[in-house]
């Protein structure tokens, strides 16, 4: 079919009018393809991955003993400081340790080792004096190792560890001077000395376990930062990425039962607690971050110290920024099946496409991260689908003489829509820019 002059007068100028960047093939029809040029600029190659907010610090305080819940002295949403009360646990039995412990502690004070009964009495004042200590040492070991929070656990199984040897020590001594006095040797005297301070040093240590295990009742925060009641689904992590739970108060006076996984309780006053029943949680929101899984063939790329941007599914529209903190050494695997390795960035402040500010994330909420891992300024630039691969070499069509010429090139640093071109091709050069998979060898092109 002709067309009409007006038409073909339209099409013409079309065709002269375009410029370089956008100049399309002008034929009987449209072709697809698009010829441009190679240009000049600034590429950045991102890596995308999937990821969460967490936080800088948190803590679940959680008891240390059985009992009841005898103070809570915050509530939901206060701020509080690092080593603050914030609750006391009533534990009878702790007590009830202590108490006893305080009783034997004044009956060596108030007298020694009988010296009467020869050598065979005071070994068996040593073997007493030790089966004490033992069963002390056993019995504040247990409680120590009881306790979920690390730091206190860590705290009173050191404790313990310095009391055994101190109490080996004197125990070493007291058995030296029973079999001196078994040979003749030693004094009576002497072995007196050195049960009593034996059985003096086992009363003292077991009162100051017992007296710590108390003090450890009176509960603190282990950071500075905003109150949550109850514990989370993954309490024992430092860095938290999943901060929610669900708020289901025991009925008072009764214990407070395992929740199901995934879920925690808030413990109200005066209900009665376990061993390890999380009370609350201290959450430390000054400094958000956030954890991206970046896939194997790419963590390579990211190193610390990089930039990247961070979107939020709660925030569509807000881009926040952030910067690598630190890449794990160890992977982890993902659902489906590959191995990643995690990157931990601190999150700044988000803004919308607008200027005006985005809200403050919460912890736990996903996120999409792109990194930026590698930049190429002042380079060789091409569209990234004027690439075509062939028998594993890149190349780009280039029009030469009117005709398409598939030119080998070596690309660079490889970015989301340009991509650098190192070697094969120069700024300016005419190439085919769109439609590539279109073009054969010595094909006409405008």
């Amino acid at each position: 079919m002709s067309r009409s002059p007006r038409r073909a007068t339209v099409l013409l100028l079309a065709c002269l009018l375009l410029p370089p960047l956008t100049a399309a093939s002008c034929g009987d029809e449209p072709s697809g393809v698009t010829v441009g040029t190679a240009g000049r600029g600034t590429v950045d190659e991102i890596v995308e991955a999937a990821g969460s907010v967490t936080v800088r610090a948190a803590g679940t305080v959680t008891s240390p003993a059985d009992g009841t819940l005898e103070e809570l002295r915050v509530d939901a949403g206060d701020r509080v400081r690092k080593g603050q009360v914030v609750a006391v646990v009533d534990s009878p039995a702790a007590e009830k340790r202590l108490d006893d412990a305080t009783e034997a502690l004044d009956a060596v004070s108030r007298g020694g080792v009988s010296p009467g009964g020869g050598a065979a009495a005071f070994a068996a004042v040593r073997r007493r004096t030790d089966a004490n200590a033992g069963r002390a040492f056993a019995a504040a070991r247990k409680a120590a190792a009881e306790v979920t929070d690390a730091t206190l656990r860590k705290a009173l199984l050191a404790q313990v560890t310095a009391a055994e040897e101190q109490y080996a020590a004197v125990s070493a001594a007291a058995g030296a001077a029973v079999r001196s006095l078994e040979s003749g040797v030693a004094s009576v005297a002497a072995a007196v000395d050195a049960l009593t301070a034996a059985q003096r040093v086992q009363a003292r240590q077991a009162y100051e376990l017992a007296e710590a295990a108390v003090d450890a009742l009176t509960l603190r925060a282990p950071v500075s930062g905003v109150v949550q009641l109850g514990g989370t689904a993954s309490a024992a992590a430092p860095s938290l990425t999943d901060l929610l739970s669900s708020a289901d108060p025991a009925a008072v006076g009764t214990p407070a039962a395992a929740p199901p996984p995934g879920v925690d309780v808030a413990v109200p006053q005066g209900a009665a607690v376990g061993v390890g029943t999380p009370i609350l949680t201290v959450v430390d929101t000054a400094g958000l971050g956030v954890a991206a899984e970046v896939d194997e063939t790419d963590v390579l790329l990211v190193k610390a110290g990089g930039s990247g941007t961070v979107e939020l599914d709660a925030a569509t529209g807000a881009t926040y920024e952030a910067r690598v903190r630190a890449v794990d050494l160890l992977p982890s695997t993902s659902a489906r099946g590959g191995v990643s390795y995690r990157v931990r960035l601190t999150l700044g402040r988000g803004t919308y496409a607008d200027g005006t500010a985005a809200p403050v994330p919460r912890p736990g909420m996903s996120a999409i991260v792109r990194l930026r891992v590698r930049q190429a300024t002042d380079a060789v630039t091409v569209p990234a689908g004027a690439v075509v691969s062939r028998d594993g070499r890149d190349g780009v069509w280039a029009v030469r003489g009117g005709k398409a010429e598939r030119v080998p090139v070596t690309l660079g640093v490889q970015g989301e829509d340009l991509v650098q071109v190192v070697s094969g091709l120069g700024a300016g050069e005419r190439i085919v820019v769109a439609g590539a998979d279109q073009v054969s060898p010595g094909q006409d092109l405008p």
